[in-house]
C-alpha cells in the first residue's frame, strides 16, 4: 500500500511539473500601444495609450506557442500630441473615459504559424463591449538574458477594428459623404516581456 501511495505522490508531482506554467510581465517601460485612423479621408492621425499593464504564461521557458496573454490599458493615458484631440477622444462620443476608463484584453492565446510567426486571438473589451480580435504577430530576435540578468523577449501585434463595433460612435461627415473620422483604427502593440 505504501509503494503505491509514493507512485501515486511521484506521478501527482511529475503531472504538475509537467503542466507548470512560465510567467511573463510586460515591462511598460518598453512597452507601447499605439493607434492610427485617417482623417478627412486624406491622412492618418496617430497616438498612444502611456499606461498598460499585461502578462503572459507559457507552458515552456523556450516556446510562445500555446502562450495565454493578458492585457490591460487606462484610456485615460491617451496622448495624440493636441489636449483637444485627447479629451475629444475621451469624452462620450468615444471612449467614454470616465465610465469605461480601461481597454482589455482577455482569452487570448498566442499560436505558432507555418510561416514561423504567430496568431493571437481573443477578445477586446472597450466601453463595456467585447469583441474577438486576432492579431497578427511578430517576434523580435531569440530569447535574450539582458545584462541585469534577466529573461526577456520582444513581439510587435498589429490589428485593426471597426469602432463602431464597440460604440465608439462619433460619425460626423463631410458635405461629400467622407468621414472626418474612419470606422477602421489600426492598431499596433510593440511589447517587451520579462520573465518572472
Amino acid at each position: 500500500m505504501k509503494d503505491v501511495v509514493k507512485l501515486f505522490v511521484v506521478a501527482t508531482l511529475l503531472i504538475n511539473v509537467a503542466f507548470a506554467q512560465v510567467k511573463w510581465t510586460v515591462d511598460p517601460v518598453h512597452t507601447n500601444a499605439r493607434f492610427a485612423v485617417k482623417h478627412l479621408g486624406i491622412s492618418m492621425v496617430d497616438g498612444q495609450f502611456k499606461t498598460l499593464k499585461g502578462s503572459m504564461e507559457t507552458k515552456s521557458p523556450d516556446s510562445f506557442d500555446g502562450a495565454s496573454i493578458t492585457f490591460e490599458i487606462d484610456v485615460n493615458s491617451m496622448d495624440t500630441r493636441v489636449e483637444a484631440r485627447d479629451n475629444h477622444l475621451k469624452s462620450a462620443d468615444f471612449f467614454d473615459a470616465s465610465n469605461f476608463p480601461k481597454m482589455t484584453l482577455n482569452n487570448a492565446v498566442l499560436k505558432k504559424s507555418n510561416d514561423g510567426n504567430y496568431t493571437l486571438s481573443g477578445h477586446l473589451t472597450i466601453r463595456n463591449v467585447t469583441k474577438p480580435v486576432v492579431f497578427s504577430v511578430v517576434q523580435h530576435g531569440d530569447i535574450i538574458t539582458d545584462p541585469w540578468g534577466k529573461t526577456r523577449a520582444g513581439f510587435t501585434a498589429k490589428t485593426s477594428i471597426n469602432r463602431f463595433d464597440f460604440d465608439l460612435k462619433y460619425n460626423d461627415m463631410l458635405p461629400t459623404g467622407v468621414p472626418t473620422v474612419a470606422p477602421e483604427v489600426e492598431i499596433v502593440v510593440n511589447t517587451e516581456l520579462v520573465k518572472n
